[in-house]
């Protein structure tokens, strides 16, 4: 959606595909970190953006058996000192709305791209999608598959991901929150699984990250045992987890970290989980592949606005622009999921807390030190804007 609105924007035709009939899919991701932000500001969006509703964070804390620690510290970063929680659907419709302000955009739901439309020389020259008409063909200059980390554009083009590992997968679920509630966004540490509950002002929405495979282990249990693992992790949730009414109530993330070695063919482009699936670790996902879009509208609007097709050349000065921010985030989440959450979600000691060690609180002391996690998370590296022409 963000590609479309540039393009747009620059004054390219441009049609975005949604397989679905609106945009509200539960578990998305919905962390908007300041990077987002900033590019929102630089499209003139951010005054609207600001009335959606959403939860600004400061700070992530860490909920250890010996108590609570900032671990993270947005306050520093300039111009946007936190991140933003927010319903995925609200920016989607955010931006829908502003890209169909422009001439040329389209914006087709209820389309799923089920292939490539391909010329005799094999080139990428649209897609057949599934309407409901019917069969419909879309003939296009170029193709940017966005469509997630099972991408059937991807699959299509014969282009297949290296797979990096996780030794997780995450149970997400909903539980009201009340005002006595503490009003920050925390992790909370354990052996056998971990949780993360984000503040989402009137309900927390809550990550339990578990062993990977493990799923139909715990959905073998009775919901109530899963109810009191909850109850015992985080105190203050014990008197509502019975919202979790059964199984149903629980969703499963599998978690996948992979990276295509070519995001690229003739006529077609590969961005966001399509070309690098992310860990959650961070909630960089959603930001990653806004810096993969406004990077691809940079480069691609003067190539589509010149005569003729764009070159694959221009394709892969994508690929070599965000290839190494991608490497550096997927290094530090492979290196988090090794070193810290497959040692903890292997323990034999399941089910109990962990404490902070020492040296971490001494660390954590140093603002400079808290501040560092948010700075690359939150920054990340090799920051875009928007340089695309505006027509």
């Amino acid at each position: 959606m963000m590609l479309g609105l540039l393009l747009a924007r620059a004054g390219v035709a441009v049609a975005v595909l949604e397989k679905h009939g609106d945009f509200l899919r539960d578990f998305r991701g919905d962390t908007v970190h300041p990077s987002t932000l900033e590019i929102l500001s630089e499209l003139g969006l951010k005054e609207r953006f600001d009335a959606l509703p959403q939860h600004r964070v400061e700070q992530l804390e860490g909920m250890f058996a010996d108590g609570m620690y900032a671990i993270g510290d947005f306050r520093s970063l300039r111009p946007f000192p936190y991140m933003a929680l927010v319903p995925q659907w609200d920016l989607l419709d955010l931006l829908a709305a502003e890209a169909q302000g422009h001439d040329g955009f389209r914006l087709y739901m209820r389309h799923e791209a089920t292939g490539l439309l391909r010329g005799p020389d094999g080139r990428a020259t649209g897609v057949l999608a599934r309407s409901p008409d019917g069969m419909v063909r879309i003939n296009a200059d170029l193709v940017v598959g966005c469509d997630g980390r099972r991408s059937l554009m991807r699959a299509d083009a014969g282009l297949q991901p290296r797979n990096l590992g996780a030794p997780m997968d995450v149970l997400w679920f909903r539980l009201p929150r009340r005002p006595s509630d503490p009003d920050g966004t925390y992790g909370v540490p354990g052996y056998g699984n971990f949780l993360v509950l984000l503040n989402r002002n009137d309900y927390w929405q809550v990550a339990s990250v578990i062993a990977k495979g493990e799923a139909g282990q715990w959905r073998r249990q009775p919901i109530q045992d899963f109810r009191a693992a909850v109850a015992g992790r985080v105190g203050f949730l014990a008197d509502r987890v019975a919202c979790i009414a059964s199984w149903d109530d629980v969703k499963l993330l599998e978690v996948r970290v992979d990276r295509l070695r070519q995001w690229h063919r003739p006529g077609l482009l590969l961005i966001g989980d399509a070309a690098h699936a992310m860990s959650p670790i961070g909630g960089v996902g959603i930001n990653l592949a806004i810096q993969d879009a406004v990077a691809a509208g940079n480069i691609l609007a003067p190539a589509l606005l010149a005569p003729g097709l764009p070159d694959e050349s221009v394709l892969a000065a994508v690929q070599r622009r965000r290839m190494l921010p991608t490497r550096i985030i997927q290094a530090i989440q492979v290196f988090i999921q090794r070193r810290i959450i497959a040692p903890a979600l292997a323990n034999p000691a399941r089910d109990r807390p962990v404490e902070l060690p020492p040296a971490a609180k001494w660390l954590l002391r140093s603002a400079f030190i808290r501040s560092l996690p948010a700075r690359i998370i939150g920054l990340g590296f090799r920051r875009e804007h928007v340089r695309s022409p505006r027509r």
